[in-house]
């Protein structure tokens, strides 16, 4: 199953850079007059028009295979097997809190010098 996923996931990724590529390699719509006044297009190696029906075709074909392998790594990801248990049974054991005297309650340690400002305020 994992070979499956990771096959379709490289053509995936291959489509996607070939979308990319042939979208950047398109011309505009407004590039048709300015081909009109000798850019070139006439001499390329699909004609005038032919180019523009081979990218465009060649686009959308590339862009299904992206839309097929995008539903298929969907499908493949979600009938993974699910773990079972809680995500907290990974998660590193933290030290035991420690337990207050059994004879009161821990005061803690009350400032070093008898003469400090910070003093208890009685209510």
């Amino acid at each position: 199953m994992d070979y499956l996923f990771f096959l379709v996931l490289m053509v995936h990724i291959l489509a996607a850079v070939g979308v990319i590529g042939l979208v950047l390699v398109q011309h505009g719509k407004g590039a048709d007059m300015g081909a009109a006044f000798g850019s070139g297009a006439s001499g390329s190696l699909f004609g005038a028009t032919g180019s523009a029906n081979f990218l465009s075709r060649a686009t959308a074909v590339l862009a299904t295979v992206f839309f097929l392998t995008s539903l298929s790594l969907a499908f493949l990801a979600s009938s993974k097997p699910k773990t079972t248990g809680s995500v907290m049974q990974d998660a590193v054991n933290s030290a035991p809190v420690q337990t207050p005297p059994a004879g009161g309650v821990d005061k803690g340690a009350g400032p070093s010098d008898a003469d400090s400002k910070a003093k208890d305020i009685p209510k």
